[in-house]
């Protein structure tokens, strides 16, 4: 399931990266909160690539979700499109019991033909965080998988700003021990 990114596969947020190219693209918030009309544009820019899945990985309290706007979009383009959030705090851990529902659930969209689009807030720590765990069910090793993220990163403008992903030692240190079938 895991493969090489292809440079030329098209992303509809910039700021974002493809994990399974096709498939499974992980990235900053779709939606944005300073502009309402630039929210529904990426919206429904994803919606139009084939998107019908969104791991949001943002807490309720952190930011105003998209949810509603990506389900009034989506029936407007007579889509159905899932969203799933798993909250974990900003700069924060998920427990091993969340990190594997949200494992599972990309498994079960992935097996189902769906299209996901993965992200927390900015894309860097919450969302590498999971990609990473997600690369070790695939079979890489914990370093491997980092390695690997460091790579797909460096492809993201905004990596010249923020240059790790994951962002803290703690969850690159989640990553590395984290076993296919938890930690």
């Amino acid at each position: 399931m895991i493969s090489k990114p292809l440079l030329q596969l098209a992303r509809p947020i910039l700021e974002s990266y493809w994990v399974v190219p096709g498939r499974i693209l992980a990235g900053e918030y779709p939606a944005t909160s300073y502009s309402p009309e630039r929210a529904r544009q990426r919206i429904a820019a994803l919606l139009q690539d084939g998107f019908d899945s969104f791991v949001d990985l943002t807490s309720p309290a952190e930011i105003v979700s998209y949810e509603p706007l990506l389900q009034q979009e989506s029936a407007e383009h007579a889509l159905q499109a899932h969203y799933q959030r798993f909250p974990i705090g900003d700069y924060g851990l998920p427990s091993p019991e969340q990190m594997q529902a949200i494992l599972d659930y990309l498994d079960q969209a992935y097996r189902q033909g769906r299209k996901t689009y993965l992200h927390c807030q900015g894309g860097i720590g919450r969302t590498g965080t999971v990609v990473g765990c997600y690369l070790v069910r695939q079979g890489l090793s914990g370093q491997q998988a980092l390695d690997q993220l460091a790579e797909w990163w460096r492809g993201v403008p905004k990596s010249a700003h923020y240059p790790h992903s994951p962002e803290t030692h703690e969850q690159e240190n989640f990553v590395r021990n984290w076993r296919a079938h938890g930690v």
